[in-house]
């Protein structure tokens, strides 16, 4: 039995519990993943609301993390998301990454593990493959720059202290943050993560360039080397 005609349209919901007047008045951060979307779909189908569509979408293997990864073609092929609404996904996604990383423009400083983990979380909390960051700073602990260091497996045979050094030592920073993501998720560090760590500090003690942390990223959390007393 088909019961779609029972679902209200968002224009038949009261008016305090529609998505984009929910916004205007409380502002965006009270809205949930779905609302949010429903407002970039901004229409339904015959049979389904923006909202249905845009739960439909949240359950996709990886939930909201399916619109980081997507191409626009995979976001198209669910019924009711087409080309045009594609498009606008994939522009907020663009849009929201480029913002995360406005504000290294400014003047930022990195004083905790907290601070440092904020910098780089949206960036790297998704990501597929473990990458290692490096977090320079200088001697008032302002942000530099975010460097790549390696992409891939991260073990002691790929990261040699000469590319994680080799940015801070041309742009004369005072020490550097050691950054790597878990893709499961799961940021608890391995006996690996230390020996490499034990291995770049000797090596920023040699160069005149502390090591101040190693933070490990998971998914929306993080595990600070230094915070657990493994330095």
């Amino acid at each position: 039995m088909d019961i779609s005609f029972l679902k209200p349209r968002i224009k038949e919901l009261p008016e305090n519990e529609r998505p984009r007047e929910k916004l205007t008045k409380y502002g965006a951060e009270i809205l949930s993943n779905a609302e949010l979307l429903a407002i970039l779909l901004r229409t339904g189908t015959k049979n389904e609301s923006a909202i249905d569509i845009a739960y439909k979408l949240l359950k996709q293997q990886d939930g909201i993390g399916f619109l980081l990864d997507s191409k626009p073609e995979e976001l198209s092929s669910i019924y009711g998301i087409g080309p045009a609404k594609a498009a606008q996904l994939k522009a907020a996604v663009e849009l929201g990454k480029r913002l995360a990383t406005q504000t290294y423009k400014k003047e930022v400083f990195i004083r905790c593990s907290q601070d440092a983990a904020n910098a780089v979380m949206e960036d790297m909390r998704y990501l597929k493959k473990e990458h290692m960051k490096a977090i320079l700073l200088n001697i008032k602990c302002g942000l530099v720059s975010i460097e790549e260091i390696s992409i891939g497996s991260i073990n002691s045979s790929i990261v040699h202290p000469r590319e994680v050094f080799v940015s801070a030592i041309k742009k004369s920073c005072a020490s550097l943050i050691l950054i790597h993501n878990h893709p499961s998720g799961d940021p608890t560090p391995s006996q690996e993560d230390i020996n490499i760590t034990r291995r770049l500090v000797e090596g920023g003690k040699i160069l005149g360039i502390e090591v101040v942390d190693h933070i490990i990223i998971g998914d929306g959390k993080y595990v600070s080397l230094k915070d657990r007393g493994i330095f």
